[in-house]
């Protein structure tokens, strides 16, 4: 930046008197020129004027600016203008159609929560359910802008509201399970501590058998439910031991059917499959399968059980019975925790409701699938096809 004129006549006025002094007699020549530099710098900074500092005002948030900025969020999102929608991204096009566009807000929701935020005016947010589907549950929020305008941010919470119910149900009938065979065993241990003198031998040796019995169930539902925990704790990490498939059914197969149902079983092993597996949870699943097979399959009647190697990469384990058949409803729900399609039956034959539950979390486990075919009148057949080229 260029000087004043005014920084120069000062400046010149300096140099005329440092000469005068200089001609002046007794003052030291040195002190003569530091006092006129001092006054020509003075001079210098004081006429200086600083660099001009130009404020940058922060662009305005326009229509084209915000739509470029939220057109490719997988979160879908609404712009508002006077309750109407001006711009939905891509996401929110998907979820509520195109029709939305140019619309009241308010009518294209059509949720009392949802209303009640937008005409609020303000930034917010609301909690709704049933919004695209029954049981969705999404989280809205709302920045209110100038001009009348919102942003309306859609959040969708339907699986931590999953998660959450899940975890209710899990409690819930769990719970039940435990209390029934405990109120059967405190109601016998009672009767025998208040009549047990008085009891004929027969009678208080049935009670004492049905207290063991009762206690078994106990300690296997008990077993079951820390199985399925600990396959749920592991069930994203897959398992590094090589197994063979073979040995490994068969032996699990027999130790399922003990010595009393050994003769009702058919293995049939087809060629040599190993897989990357937990030789534990392996076991487990074939004996739940071949369990189930026996305990609910035809009195009596044959159980198959069929390992097959299957091209590319695949080994298939299907075990089968002949029993009564499951109806078609209640097949996609029989890996559910706790759940029977014939609950007195079950409980009868010992069984804690969690034994396809925890074959399902062991395929999952293991990168495998699951599947169930069954026939009322002619039997259940049930897969499950590992990878052999993890």
């Amino acid at each position: 930046m260029e000087p004043e004129p005014l920084r120069w006549v000062g400046i010149i006025l300096a140099i005329g008197a440092i000469v005068a002094l200089l001609h002046a007699v007794g003052t030291p020549v040195f002190v003569i020129v530091l006092v006129g530099l001092i006054w020509i710098l003075t001079l210098w900074l004081a006429r200086s004027q600083p660099e001009q500092i130009v404020v940058r005002r922060p662009a305005e948030f326009t229509i084209d600016r915000l739509s470029e900025l939220f057109e490719d969020s997988e979160t879908p999102v609404l712009i508002t203008r006077h309750n109407r929608v001006i711009f939905a991204n891509a996401s929110a096009r998907n979820l509520f159609g195109t029709h939305l566009l140019e619309q009241d807000a308010r009518m294209a929701l059509r949720h009392p929560e949802a209303v009640r935020l937008i005409e609020s005016k303000k930034s917010g947010n609301a909690f709704v359910t049933g919004l695209v589907r029954r049981r969705d549950v999404w989280a809205i929020n709302r920045k209110a802008l100038q001009d009348d305008m919102g942003i309306l941010e859609f959040i969708n919470r339907t699986s931590e509201a999953d998660i959450s119910r899940a975890h209710t149900d899990f409690v819930a009938n769990a719970s039940h399970e435990l209390r029934t065979p405990l109120a059967s065993i405190i109601g016998y241990v009672e009767t025998l501590q208040e009549d047990g003198g008085s009891l004929d031998t027969k009678i208080a040796t049935r009670f004492l058998d049905t207290i063991l019995r009762e206690a078994q169930r106990l300690q296997s539902l008990v077993s079951d439910l820390m199985s399925l925990s600990r396959i749920e704790a592991e069930k994203h990490d897959l398992p590094e031991d090589r197994i063979a498939l073979g040995p490994l059914v068969e032996r699990a197969t027999r130790d399922a059917a003990g010595v009393d149902g050994v003769e009702r079983l058919t293995i049939a092993i087809e060629g040599d499959a190993s897989v990357r597996g937990d030789t534990q949870q392996i076991e487990q699943l074939v004996r739940n399968l071949v369990d189930n097979a026996l305990k609910y399959g035809a009195s009596g009647g044959p159980v198959t059980v069929k390992l097959q190697v299957q091209k590319p990469g695949r080994a298939r384990l299907t075990v089968s019975d002949s029993g009564d058949g499951i109806p078609a409803e209640h097949i996609p729900h029989l890996t559910r925790r706790f759940y029977r399609t014939d609950p007195g039956r079950s409980r009868a034959s010992g069984g804690t409701g969690l034994g396809l539950a925890i074959v399902k979390h062991i395929v999952e486990r293991h990168r495998g699938r699951l599947s169930i075919d069954s026939t009322p009148g002619h039997g259940t057949s049930v897969h499950v096809t590992l990878p052999t080229d993890l």
